[in-house]
């Protein structure tokens, strides 16, 4: 999902009993610093996407651990926000990307081996090219991606490369090495009782 539907998620947004996420809203802060709801990106951004059972897991430790807040922060009728700061009101794009830079900044200063930087859009592409890779339809991360045109799914999230291709040939050249073999075994005529008779 997108980091500013993240951000929108409140309580009534998780149904952890069907293991089911509603998108159908943004939380956005405007220019003037204001918070805001908007409809998703797309119509294609409103769905409903289905949770892994560790996903679940997840979400309902941040619901077990999320602190009631002396008050709830409402934007534009909407309450219960999964994230909120100090002050209760609800975390915005810029308040992960912060987090995000800091552990980077730590890792870094720790190891000898640099790690890039990395937001929460870049997590969205790696989920995004990892889905393409693991030969998800792409109708399929279409739609967990919220896109209203397949060519933006394909075109600008999926990142493959050579190494890519060669096991994509490989796996297909596999495919139909078995299907050939299947073939085969339906040709040769079928064992039969007499095969086995006692002399």
């Amino acid at each position: 999902m997108r980091i500013s539907e993240f951000c929108g998620l409140t309580l009534r947004d998780i149904d952890l009993e069907n293991k089911v996420i509603n998108i159908d809203h943004q939380l956005q802060r405007t220019s003037d610093m204001r918070l805001v709801i908007e409809s998703t990106k797309t119509n294609a951004g409103t769905r409903k996407l289905p949770m892994t059972e560790d996903v679940a897991q997840c979400f309902w430790a941040i619901i077990e651990d999320r602190e009631p807040p002396e008050y709830e922060r409402v934007v534009d009728g909407y309450v219960g926000f999964l994230f909120t700061d100090k002050n209760g009101y609800p975390e915005v794009a810029m308040h992960w990307e912060h987090r995000f830079n800091h552990m980077v900044k730590r890792y870094n200063d720790i190891y000898r081996v640099q790690v890039p930087n990395i937001t929460p859009h870049i997590c969205r592409h790696t989920y995004c090219s990892n889905m393409a890779k693991s030969g998800m339809n792409p109708k399929t991360f279409q739609y967990l991606m919220g896109h209203s045109d397949i060519g933006v799914t394909l075109n600008t999230y999926t990142h493959l490369g050579l190494e890519d291709a060669t096991d994509e040939l490989k796996r297909m050249e596999e495919l139909e090495n078995a299907r050939k073999e299947l073939e085969k075994n339906k040709e040769e005529k079928p064992v039969s009782q007499k095969m086995f008779r006692t002399i």
